[in-house]
C-alpha cells in the first residue's frame, strides 16, 4: 500500500523528516517498505509543456509522433513520442535535456527517425507517482514552462507500507493517521467525523438482502443528472497516482480515493442500466457474470452476488460487473457501501483467482460503521465537481451485531509481556486505541471500537497494551537455558548420515511431506500395499496432495523431476538425498477425541489423543539420474545404475555405525523398482530398505529419465550402536589375498562374501568385491566374482600358511554353500 505524506498530514500532524516519519511508523509496527522523496526523484528541468502540433511519422511499425511543444521559451521544441492518448491542445509534463527521470535515466537531445528529439514528454511511471502506464500523464491546469512538480505530486514523500493481515484498519489513510497520533502523541482528526443522515422511511433504491450473514449491511444514495464529461479534480487524480491507483472517471474515482482514505470499499452503478430493484444473494448454481476485467465467470453456490432483474451485476466485495459499470455517458449514479463477511470474501477471491484493492480490505476487516459517512462524502465530491441533483433519500439494511466485550484480568499484559504496566495505564492505553474500558475489581471489560475488528480476545489487547507503550520497553534478557545433555544416539545418527551423503557427492532437497493418490499411482503401487494406507489432513494445503507420505520418494521424485527441468540445457545429471519423517496410521487408533480449551484435558483424553499420533520413523532416500561420473577430458563418463544406488545404502548404513559384514544385499520385486534391477536391504537379517533401478513405467510416469536410480532405507529399523572401546591402531601388518571364484549367474555377490566371511573364521578382516566378469570362456550361465580377503591377527604377524589356510578355508565354505569354484585352481 502507498500513501503520499501530504494526505496524511490533513487527519495527523506527522513529521516531514523521513527518518523521523520512519521511526514513528515503525514503533506501532507498521512496516515501512521504503520512502519515496519525490522531491529528489527527478532532477533538472520538469516543466508544464502544451502541445502545438502533432506530425504522424509513417513507415514504422509502431505508431510515432513528431510533437511541437511549447515549454515557455522562445520558440517551441520538436518531441518524439510513441503515445497517442493525448491531442493538440493537451497539456502535458515535459522534461528538458541534461535532466535525469527515477531510475537514472539520462534525458538528452538524441536524433531518431529523422527528427531531432529535443527533450521526452513523460508519463506517470517514467516519473515514478504511479503504475499507469497506459499513456503520456495529461494535465488539466499549469502554463507553459512552469515547475510540473507541484502539479504531479513531485513536491511529496511517498511511503510505501506492508500490511500485516491482521491490522485491516491500517488500509487507509484514517488508519494509518491514527496510528501516527498513537506513536506521536498528537491529535488525531478524523476524516470519518462529519454528519451523515441515517435510512429515510423510503430508500434511495429498492434493496433485499436474502443473506445477512454473508452482508449485514447494505446502503445505497442516488445522485441524477450529473455532467458526464465532469474530470476528477487534479487534487484527486494526483493523490490516486501516488497511491499506485489509476484514474479513471470521476464516479470511479471517488469510491477509491474513499476506500484509500476511509477504508471503506464502495461500488458506483450506472443507475439507467440497472433493471428492477437490487437483490443481494448467494450465487444459483449455472449462474454466470462477466467481470469488469472483461472474463466471463461461472459463480460458485458461496459466492455473493448483487442482482437485478437480468440477473447478477456484481460480484460483491470483489469486482463489479461489466453489465452496469460507469460508462462515458453516465449521467445518472447509484452509490453503493456495504459490510461483507471476510470469511465469504477471502474464499470468493481464491476461487476465482481474482484479487483487489476492495477485497484486500474485506478480508482484514472494515469498520462497519462507516457505510453512511462514506456515501455522505461520495455525494458531496460528485455533486461539487459534476453537478446533478442529490436524491435526498437514503437506503440503510442494517444488521450488524455490536462488537462482543472482552473480559480481562487487569495484570494480564503485564504477566504476558515481562513488563509492569499499571492498571491505569492498561486503561488509558486501551481507552486510546477506542475501546469502552469498564474495570470491576482485578478485571477489566473492554469493548473494542468498530474499526478494531481483530480485536477479539484477552490476548489481542495485550499485544495492543505492548504495542502502543513500545516494543522498545520489553526487555530483550533471554531466559537461562538449562544445560543440555547433547545430542541423542539417533540424533548423532541422522547428522552422520547425512554428512555422510552429502561427502559422497548427493545434495540435501527438503521437500514437503504431502502426497497424493496420483503420485502412488504414478510408482506403481499395488491396492493392497501398505503404503496405499496413508493419514489424511482434515485441511489440506492441496486437495491433490490430502495425505502425509508413507515414503520419503514421491514428493523426493518429484523434486527431481522439478529440479532437471530447470537445470540447463543438455545437463541431466543430478543425485539428491532427503532425511525426513514418513507418517503411518497408529493401529486402531479410531476416531480423536475433541478437547476444549476452557481447561486442561483429562489425563485420559490425553491418552486417547496420544494413541491416534501416527507412527512415524526416520527414512533416508537417494535418487540419481543421468551421469554418476562426468566424462571429460581425463575419459569417458559412467550413467548412474542399480549399483550406485546399492552403495548409496551402504554408505548410510556404514556411517550409522554397521560394519559391512552385517549388511546383507540380495535381489527382490518391490514398487517401485526394477524386478530385475531391485535389491532388498537388510542388516542382520532384517529387510530395513530398498535400492536399484526404478521401473520404466514409474519413470514415464513420473518424466523421469530413462534408467533413475533410488533408494530408501527406515533407519529407525537399523539397530543403534552397542558403546564400544575405541578402535585401536593396528599393531600387526595384514595378510592380503585375492580370490576369484565361479558362481552360477543366479548367485547373488552378497550370498558368496557371506560364506568367505564364516569360513574364513576370526582371522578375516574384511571382504571386499572388486570385479565382476562374464564370457563366453566361462561357459553359459556362469560369472567369476574376485574378491580382495585382508586376515589380521591382533598380536602377531601371520605366517604365510595361516593366511593361505584361512583362504583354503574360506573358498571350501562357499563350495559348500553356493556351488562356487577357485578360478584357476
Amino acid at each position: 500500500m502507498r500513501l503520499p505524506l501530504s494526505w496524511l498530514r490533513e487527519y495527523v500532524d506527522a513529521p516531514t523528516d523521513p527518518a523521523q516519519l520512519e521511526w514513528a511508523l515503525v514503533k506501532v509496527g507498521l512496516e515501512v517498505d521504503r520512502l519515496i522523496d519525490l522531491r529528489a526523484s527527478v532532477t533538472g528541468s520538469l516543466v508544464v509543456g502544451r502541445v502545438l502540433e502533432i506530425e504522424e511519422l509513417t513507415g514504422f511499425k509502431k505508431p510515432i509522433r513528431y510533437c511541437q511543444v511549447d515549454v515557455g521559451e522562445s520558440k517551441p521544441r520538436g518531441i518524439i513520442c510513441g503515445a497517442t492518448n493525448f491531442a493538440a491542445g493537451d497539456r502535458v509534463v515535459v522534461i528538458l535535456p541534461g535532466g535525469v527521470l527515477p531510475g537514472g535515466f539520462a534525458v538528452g537531445a538524441r536524433k531518431a527517425y529523422g527528427r531531432l528529439s529535443d527533450g521526452m514528454i513523460c508519463s506517470a511511471r517514467e516519473l515514478g507517482v504511479g503504475d499507469d502506464h497506459s499513456g503520456i500523464m495529461v494535465l488539466p491546469e499549469g502554463e507553459p514552462g512552469q515547475d510540473a512538480r507541484p502539479l504531479v505530486g513531485l513536491d511529496d514523500l511517498v511511503i510505501e507500507f506492508d500490511t500485516k493481515p491482521l491490522r485491516g484498519h491500517c488500509l487507509s489513510v484514517r488508519g494509518i493517521a491514527r496510528e501516527l497520533s498513537h506513536s506521536l502523541q498528537v491529535p488525531f482528526r478524523d476524516p470519518a467525523d462529519l454528519d451523515a443522515p441515517g435510512a429515510t422511511a423510503e430508500p434511495a433504491y429498492p434493496v433485499t438482502v436474502e443473506d445477512p450473514v454473508g452482508c449485514d449491511r447494505f446502503a445505497t444514495r442516488v445522485v441524477r443528472g450529473i455532467n458526464p464529461a465532469a474530470p476528477s479534480p487534479v487534487w484527486m487524480q494526483r493523490r490516486l497516482t501516488q497511491s499506485g491507483i489509476r484514474s479513471i472517471s470521476l464516479a470511479v474515482d471517488i469510491t477509491n480515493y474513499l476506500m484509500l482514505e476511509l477504508g471503506q470499499p464502495m461500488h458506483a452503478f450506472d443507475l439507467d442500466r440497472l433493471r428492477g430493484g437490487l437483490v443481494v444473494r448467494r450465487a444459483r448454481p449455472g449462474e454466470r457474470l462477466t467481470t469488469l476485467d472483461g472474463v466471463d465467470r461461472e459463480l460458485h453456490p458461496e459466492d455473493m452476488v448483487i442482482c437485478d432483474d437480468t440477473g447478477p451485476v456484481s460480484l460483491a466485495a470483489v469486482m463489479g460487473g461489466e453489465n452496469s459499470e460507469i460508462v462515458p455517458e453516465t449521467v445518472n449514479v447509484l452509490f453503493e457501501a456495504a459490510h461483507w463477511d471476510p470469511m465469504m470474501v477471502a474464499r470468493t477471491v481464491r476461487r476465482h483467482n481474482l484479487p483487489s484493492e476492495a477485497s484486500k480490505r474485506w478480508e482484514r476487516g472494515v469498520d462497519p460503521r462507516l457505510a453512511l459517512v462514506a456515501l455522505q462524502r461520495a455525494v458531496d465530491l460528485l455533486v461539487s465537481h459534476a453537478g446533478g441533483e442529490l436524491d435526498p433519500r437514503i437506503g440503510d439494511l442494517d444488521t450488524v451485531a455490536d462488537p462482543a466485550p472482552i473480559t480481562m484480568a487487569v495484570d494480564l499484559p503485564a504477566r504476558t509481556a515481562g513488563v509492569p504496566y499499571p492498571p491505569d495505564r492498561v486503561v488509558s492505553l486501551l481507552t486510546e486505541i477506542g475501546c469502552r474500558v469498564e474495570p470491576a475489581g482485578d478485571q477489566l471489560t473492554v469493548t473494542p471500537p468498530s474499526w478494531r475488528t481483530d480485536l477479539l480476545e484477552p490476548a489481542d489487547l495485550c499485544e495492543e497494551v505492548a504495542r502502543l507503550d513500545g516494543y522498545d520497553q520489553i526487555p530483550s534478557t533471554l531466559p537461562h537455558a538449562a544445560a543440555g545433555t547433547g545430542l541423542t544416539p539417533a540424533q548423532r545418527r541422522r547428522r552422520t548420515v547425512a554428512r555422510a551423503l552429502a561427502e559422497a557427492g548427493y545434495v540435501e532437497a527438503l521437500s514437503y511431506p504431502f502426497v497424493g493418490p496420483a503420485a502412488l499411482d504414478a510408482l506403481g503401487l499395488p491396492a493392497d500395499d501398505p503404503r496405499r494406507r496413508a493419514v489424511r489432513l482434515a485441511n489440506p494445503l492441496s486437495e491433490q496432495e490430502p495425505w502425509l507420505r508413507t515414503s520419503l520418494l514421491p514428493p523426493l521424485l518429484a523434486t527431481l523431476r522439478r529440479n532437471l527441468g530447470r537445470m540447463p540445457y543438455g545437463s541431466r545429471d543430478l543425485a539428491l538425498y532427503e532425511i525426513g519423517l514418513v507418517f503411518h496410521p497408529a493401529p486402531d487408533s479410531g476416531e480423536p477425541p475433541r478437547m476444549g480449551v476452557a481447561s486442561r484435558p483429562s489425563d485420559e483424553q490425553l491418552a486417547a489423543a496420544e494413541r491416534c499420533v501416527p507412527v512415524q520413523p526416520w527414512h533416508v532416500a537417494v535418487v540419481l539420474a543421468g551421469d554418476y561420473l562426468p566424462a571429460g577430458w581425463w575419459g569417458p563418463g559412467r550413467p548412474a545404475d542399480w549399483a550406485d544406488a546399492v552403495a548409496a545404502a551402504r554408505i548410510a548404513l556404514s556411517a550409522a555405525g554397521i560394519p559391512d559384514h552385517r549388511i546383507e544385499v540380495r535381489a527382490a520385486a518391490y514398487a517401485p523398482w526394477h524386478p530385475g534391477r531391485c535389491a532388498e536391504v537388510a542388516v542382520d537379517g532384517v529387510v530395513v530398505g530398498h535400492a536399484g533401478e526404478l521401473h520404466p513405467a514409474a519413470c514415464a510416469a513420473l518424466e523421469l529419465p530413462k534408467r533413475s536410480c533410488a533408494m530408501e532405507l527406515n533407519l529407525d529399523a537399523v539397530p543403534l550402536p552397542e558403546l564400544a572401546e575405541p578402535p585401536r591402531v593396528a599393531s600387526f601388518p595384514p595378510a592380503l589375498i585375492d580370490v576369484a571364484l565361479l558362481v552360477d549367474e543366479s548367485v547373488p555377490a552378497a550370498e558368496v562374501a557371506a560364506a568367505l566371511t564364516a569360513g574364513a573364521g576370526d582371522l578375516l578382516e574384511s571382504v571386499r568385491l572388486f570385479d565382476v566378469y562374464t564370457g563366453e570362456q566361462l561357459g553359459p550361465g556362469r560369472k567369476s566374482l574376485a574378491y580382495k580377503l585382508t586376515f589380521r591377527a591382533p598380536d602377531r604377524t601371520l605366517t604365510v600358511e595361516e593366511a593361505v589356510a584361512a583362504r583354503d578355508t574360506a573358498v571350501a565354505e562357499a563350495a559348500n554353500r553356493v556351488g562356487a569354484e577357485l578360478r584357476g585352481g
